[in-house]
């Protein structure tokens, strides 16, 4: 009976320690929804520090077009994402609502309308550890409500 039980034992380890090895693999992406009621379904992003490249899917659940109801997603640190949107709306539908080449934005997406999606992928490198981000969309009137927040995990 003991030897039965410590094989018994012996392959519930390995099978654990099998199940368990695909759950230390880094996930270095995700899926963000956003809808025409301006809400992404998602509020909290942690990127793990083991990913080099962090890709967010953009989906737009939605029917509206982009030119009713675009969206977009945009990574900056808090402080920015005011002056950012700004920015982004005198820059226009033909830049994404982003300013091209601004320093201020880690990444962003192109502005999708209802039942597209985009990715955009951010590089793990400019995150600090520590550090919150705000990814918001900055089609004008939006980024006041469509934000959330993004931390490198360990």
């Amino acid at each position: 009976m003991k030897t039965l039980l410590r094989t018994l034992c012996a392959i519930a380890s390995c099978t654990t320690a099998f199940v368990a090895a695909p759950a230390l693999a880094a996930d270095c992406s995700a899926t963000v929804e956003s809808n025409d009621a301006m809400q992404f379904n998602v509020k909290t992003l942690s990127v793990p520090a083991a990913c080099k490249t962090f890709s967010v899917t953009l989906k737009h659940v939605g029917k509206l077009p982009k030119t009713a109801m675009g969206h977009n997603l945009v990574l900056t640190v808090p402080g920015d994402v005011a002056a950012v949107a700004t920015d982004g709306i005198a820059a226009g539908v033909a830049n994404d609502y982003v300013k091209p080449q601004d320093a201020r934005v880690i990444a962003h997406s192109k502005l999708i309308g209802g039942g597209e999606s985009t990715q955009v992928d951010i590089p793990v490198a400019k995150l600090k550890a520590g550090t919150d981000y705000t990814y918001f969309c900055s089609f004008p009137g939006h980024n006041s409500i469509m934000k959330g927040t993004l931390k490198l995990g360990s």
